[in-house]
């Protein structure tokens, strides 16, 4: 297998303390695995030191790049800089926090040059909490119904991919982004492959059981239209229960001279009815606000500063891919 050039993207928050070693695993893995590479920290606007450790890092590592966003924008967000500023062939995103082995690298790599666009490194056992280990499960069911595939239960943060995928979602904007399913626009080839997955060496996981039902909820109301088509049937279900109801109402009368009797009875079905007209309002209305931040032109990330000059390591830049929204960026930033 032919060595690729490899840029490796990480979204940085509150992780001072993983940085050094994660970049010097990361090293050693990709110099002997990879052709050329270099890696790209998004430094999301958290609440620690970790521009600062970035910093000094790009400085000891000229194939360092260190991007600091403006605000805090969610990890999707910073990956999609990360991705867009990436040069080379393949693209692996990995998390800051040294769950996702860098050694495990090499095996997304051979799994993606077996015929692969998109190669999963799936835990062979979550080191998460009983919690985050629902709302991670929960999350890749969602998953799997927006991208309409069965490797979606294997999807992780920990992946690697073929650059040119970019392409599909290049004019992509808005506040609302799902790596996985903007990859879905430009393959249906995905793999994935079984990696040991460690257990958080210190602090705790900003991507807590909230954050992943979130997500979950972004990416079904912002990716597809499942949430309508679910209130629709409710909809006409409970149109239906109505038309019985009134069969009955008037069965009974015609039968008997008399109506249903009882306030408990009438008070139960105008409560199922207005819930289900309810359910369906709120359903519409966030699809509704999505549209409004679409409309309001609101971008998925806006880049502060940068550090690093991003030479490649490796043999002399060999199947580099310059990013021409990479260049972009930086020279809007410098305006």
């Amino acid at each position: 297998m032919s060595r690729p050039a490899v840029s490796v993207v990480i979204p940085v928050y509150n992780s001072e303390s993983h940085l050094a070693p994660l970049v010097e695993r990361l090293a050693a893995v990709m110099q002997e695995h990879a052709s050329c590479f270099e890696v790209i920290l998004v430094e999301d606007d958290g609440r620690d030191s970790s521009w600062s450790v970035i910093q000094t890092l790009a400085k000891k590592y000229p194939y360092l790049v260190g991007i600091k966003l403006m605000r805090n924008y969610g990890q999707h967000n910073a990956l999609l800089c990360g991705i867009r500023n990436g040069r080379y062939e393949v693209i692996v995103t990995i998390d800051d926090d040294l769950q996702n082995p860098p050694e495990e690298i090499p095996a997304l790599l051979k799994k993606l040059s077996e015929g692969n666009d998109v190669v999963y490194g799936t835990p062979r056992e979550q080191q998460h909490g009983f919690l985050r280990n629902i709302a991670s499960t929960v999350t890749k069911i969602a998953l799997q119904s927006v991208m309409g595939a069965e490797t979606a239960r294997s999807v992780s943060s920990f992946r690697a991919f073929r650059t040119q995928l970019r392409d599909a979602f290049a004019d992509y904007r808005g506040p609302y982004v799902s790596i996985d399913v903007l990859l879905t626009w430009g393959t249906r080839r995905f793999g994935s492959v079984t990696v040991r997955h460690d257990a958080r060496q210190a602090g705790r996981s900003n991507y807590a059981f909230l954050s992943l039902v979130r997500h979950a909820v972004n990416m079904l109301t912002g990716f597809t239209t499942i949430p309508l088509r679910v209130a629709s049937i409710i909809g006409l279900i409970f149109t239906a229960f109505g038309g019985v109801l009134l069969f009955f109402i008037l069965g009974r009368y015609l039968l008997h001279g008399a109506v249903v009797p009882g306030f408990a009875f009438l008070a139960s079905t105008v409560t199922i009815l207005s819930g289900a007209q309810l359910f369906a309002l709120g359903v519409i209305g966030e699809y509704l606000a999505r549209m409004h931040f679409r409309l309001m032109d609101k971008p998925s990330y806006a880049v502060m500063e940068y550090a690093g000059s991003g030479e490649p390591a490796g043999a002399g830049g060999h199947g580099s891919l310059h990013s021409e929204a990479a260049h972009r960026d930086k020279e809007t930033f410098r305006r």
